[in-house]
């Protein structure tokens, strides 16, 4: 399992617009791949689960990534979530 945390730069958070590109992004990957704010989680995959969460601009966030995939996933949507949201 690769896991890393980044704070959320996006202006309006984890909605709408981010959350569809994360979400299209992680459905890249064959890797479980799993967000955590606070106590609540989320499949990245699943929108509105995702959306569901409530992440709002300036929180921190972990997501967790494990499957057989789970190195290249880790590095790009490390990278990604880092640039994009």
């Amino acid at each position: 399992m690769k896991a890393f945390e980044f704070t959320v730069q996006s202006r309006i958070g984890i909605h709408a617009r981010p959350a569809a590109y994360l979400c299209k992004k992680a459905k890249e990957y064959e890797s479980r791949i799993t967000i955590y704010h606070g106590i609540k989680k989320a499949n990245v995959k699943k929108i509105m689960d995702l959306m569901a969460l409530g992440v709002a601009y300036q929180e921190k966030v972990r997501i967790e990534i494990e499957g057989s995939d789970e190195a290249v996933a880790y590095r790009e949507l490390r990278a990604y979530c880092k640039e994009n949201i």
